[in-house]
């Protein structure tokens, strides 16, 4: 396969009509197309869609992947419940991602190129990695901005006194682990910036007092209002709610310096090349006493066995093919160990010499054994 380029389109916010359906059918005669979702894959040829109007009039989250090292995200986010200015103080020096606006969303355009495709990579798993991402950022949680931000500073653009936009990013989701793999950022990085959390754990005790204090807060007409909505069908008002606890529990702005942060970076891989060495080691070590258990018992076989050994090797020799010529010189090997063990190498030479003289015509043969004497 030359050319490969994957697409899927989620949506989620509402779904496809019987008209979005056909419209979309006319792009695409093979697309797979449910009443939230689009996907195809192309071997050749193009997709006849620009994916930016399909988010603009249709879709929320966008997967597009291509074997030559091409992948983009794009995310469609309802503007009334983000912060357009909060978010793009994270993507200033990100030149790989924007933040546009498009009629009352805003639209997260991802792309990075030059990425390795690994074997069995179809795209067809990422998106259901990632799809939690957005409904995340709608709740107040900006992690997947601080991982953007943080391939700013794995690309050393800025100076060592910068400082975090967020108090680190642990414990990360499997979705932000995903997205971290997804943009090929520095994993040991990564582990540096989880090393402090950041983000506020919903479900906790502190959460449930959060949340009690955030409802007790409001007047009775915003609680009405969020009621009547939920009632209404509005699929962002537990995103909304969930954002206003978020914000009553916000910790203090993030306090390490983008020097700390890839100092302890550094330390993090040390860390970790070095337990993969000491466990290849342990491997190597663990191998070895397998392999000298195995020979120590083939040895031992062979010492019972006698005289009959040599015959073996006779009869192998006999075969005229290298298979046989390789099982003796093979056994031949053993009984030279088993000789220095026992200090009889001199009666060891004068068989080997025996043997030449018998086969002195096989020259394949003759050459393996000369060979085991230049080594």
């Amino acid at each position: 396969m030359s050319e490969y380029q994957y697409y899927e389109f989620q949506a989620i916010d509402r779904p496809l009509s019987a008209a979005d359906r056909q419209a979309l059918r006319d792009l695409s005669t093979r697309a797979r197309i449910t009443p939230t979702s689009f996907t195809n894959s192309y071997e050749w040829g193009d997709f006849r869609g620009d994916p930016r109007k399909l988010m603009e009039q249709w879709f929320d989250l966008h997967l597009y992947l291509a074997n030559w090292g091409s992948r983009r995200l794009m995310m469609r986010l309802p503007a009334r419940l983000v912060d357009r200015k909060t978010l793009n103080a994270f993507l200033t020096e990100v030149d790989f991602a924007t933040l546009k606006a498009a009629g009352g969303a805003l639209i997260l355009d991802i792309q990075v190129e030059e990425v390795d495709l690994e074997d069995g990579d179809d795209g067809s798993g990422w998106l259901a990695m990632l799809a939690p991402l957005r409904a995340d950022v709608l709740a107040g949680d900006l992690r997947l901005f601080y991982l953007l931000w943080l391939t700013a500073v794995d690309a050393d653009v800025f100076l060592p006194d910068a400082r975090e936009p967020l108090p680190g990013i642990g414990p990360l989701t499997g979705a932000l682990e995903a997205f971290a793999e997804f943009i090929v950022l520095d994993r040991d990085l990564v582990a540096a910036a989880a090393e402090r959390g950041g983000e506020a754990v919903m479900g906790t005790g502190d959460a449930s007092r959060a949340a009690h204090g955030v409802v007790a807060a409001m007047s009775e007409a915003e609680k009405t209002g969020f009621l009547v909505r939920l009632i209404e069908g509005d699929a962002h008002v537990p995103s909304e709610l969930r954002a206003l606890v978020r914000q009553a529990m916000a910790p203090p702005a993030g306090t390490r310096t983008v020097g700390e942060l890839r100092a302890r970076a550094e330390a993090i891989r040390a860390e970790r090349e070095q337990a993969i060495a000491e466990q290849a080691a342990a491997d190597r070590l663990r191998r070895q006493a397998i392999e000298d258990r195995l020979r120590r018992a083939r040895l031992d076989g062979l010492i019972r066995r006698g005289e009959s050994v040599w015959q073996d090797i006779d009869a192998e020799i006999e075969r005229r093919n290298a298979i046989g010529y390789d099982r003796a010189i093979g056994l031949i090997l053993d009984l030279e160990a088993i000789a220095v063990e026992q200090g009889q190498t001199g009666a060891f030479a004068e068989r080997i010499g025996a043997i030449r003289e018998r086969h002195a015509r096989k020259a394949r043969f003759i050459e393996r054994l000369m060979g085991l004497a230049e080594d």
